[in-house]
């Protein structure tokens, strides 16, 4: 099953209550955290809210 490398870039700082939950969800605290989640439609669509937040990577 692929993985996806999810990097959070920015800062929550000003953002809405709900892309501060999601990046909380996906496993993320701080700038720079780095986690490895299977490429699901959930983590999909998550990863799709915060995606000004975030980078990802798709990893084999």
């Amino acid at each position: 099953m692929a993985q996806l490398k999810i990097t959070q870039t920015r800062s929550v700082i000003g953002t809405k209550q709900n892309h501060r939950e999601t990046l909380r969800t996906l496993g993320l605290k701080r700038v720079r955290d780095v986690v490895v989640k299977a490429d699901r439609p959930e983590v999909r669509g998550m990863v799709h809210t915060v995606r000004h937040l975030v980078t990802v990577e798709e990893v084999d």
